[in-house]
């Protein structure tokens, strides 16, 4: 870099500095994703960040156009020691791209064009994790599973869902907001940026407790949990369900056709005992099953 750019840029950044102690400005900085091939201890563990672009929504019907991984170690601590790896492939689905899916991620037909994503190739990628994180695990997941059956038998968490971000003080948990909140953007709604963004929210800390978000991460994600279904639920309770934090299951893909919810092991019986008392109204027996990283997120549900 030229000793002219390199001024430029230092102007820049000396002028963003400034609004910013004016305190009625915010600069956003871009992402810039941390260099690979850093030395972990041997002692610390192995995660792999995913994210998928898709041609729709349905985990059954609609397929991957892009897979992006990221490798990284952390600490006993939960602290993120080195990024090991990177990992980023096209696939040409057997569908056509929508027109909205090319509109958001920017991904078209030429662009996938001939490529394949080698199912030996994530394999060696993804084999020593000891956890697979997404920012919507029970969107990533399902498809992994159904494309590369090895996510199947891996530890899964959310970053989405299992980080009580309102606890943090954030008033949401959009992967672009979390980022903007920590002062930089990135391109979003591409696989691989997706990964990248993540792995810096992580790695920071949270702006209530101080520890990291991996660290808040992980403790939720190594809790058991039940999964209650309130099946023949009444009608007209559905929306007493919802408010509950209810969620319903059409059985379209094959699961359970009824409302559920997910609870803390420690909680499951007080949860039986608010639908015997509040929505059955007698003594009932429900079907539970317990969950664990292992299963939780999984179509196999």
């Amino acid at each position: 870099m030229n000793e002219s750019i390199c001024n430029c840029l230092g102007s820049m950044e000396d002028m963003a500095s400034r609004l910013e102690a004016s305190g009625d400005y915010k600069i956003l900085r871009r992402l810039r994703p941390r260099s690979t091939g850093s030395i972990a201890a041997a002692d610390d563990k192995v995660g792999v960040i995913i994210d998928l672009e898709t041609t729709g929504l349905d985990h059954t019907k609609d397929e991957p156009i892009e897979l992006g991984m990221v490798k990284f170690a952390y600490s006993a601590a939960g602290e993120i020691t080195a990024v090991n790896d990177v990992f980023q492939a096209f696939r040409q689905p057997t569908i056509a791209i929508p027109a909205e899916v090319t509109a958001i991620t920017g991904i078209t037909e030429d662009l996938v064009a001939g490529h394949v994503i080698d199912e030996a190739a994530v394999a060696g990628f993804a084999a020593g994790a000891h956890i697979v994180i997404a920012h919507n695990a029970g969107f990533d997941r399902k498809f992994a599973e159904r494309f590369w059956p090895l996510f199947a038998d891996k530890h899964w968490a959310c970053s989405m869902s299992e980080i009580d971000w309102k606890a943090h003080g954030l008033s949401g948990a959009r992967l672009s907001y979390l980022l903007a909140d920590a002062g930089l953007f990135h391109d979003a709604h591409r696989a691989i940026d997706d990964c990248h963004a993540l792995l810096e929210i992580l790695a920071r800390p949270l702006g209530v407790s101080g520890e990291t978000g991996l660290v808040a991460l992980l403790g939720r994600a190594r809790r058991t949990s039940v999964r209650i279904w309130a099946e023949n639920a009444p009608f007209d309770l559905k929306d007493v369900l919802k408010k509950r934090g209810y969620r319903w299951s059409d059985g379209s893909d094959g699961s359970t056709r009824a409302w559920y919810i997910d609870v803390d092991q420690d909680d499951h019986a007080q949860e039986i005992d608010y639908l015997r008392r509040e929505i059955y109204q007698r003594e009932i027996n429900l079907r539970c099953r317990i969950l664990t990283a292992k299963e939780r997120f999984s179509a196999r549900l």
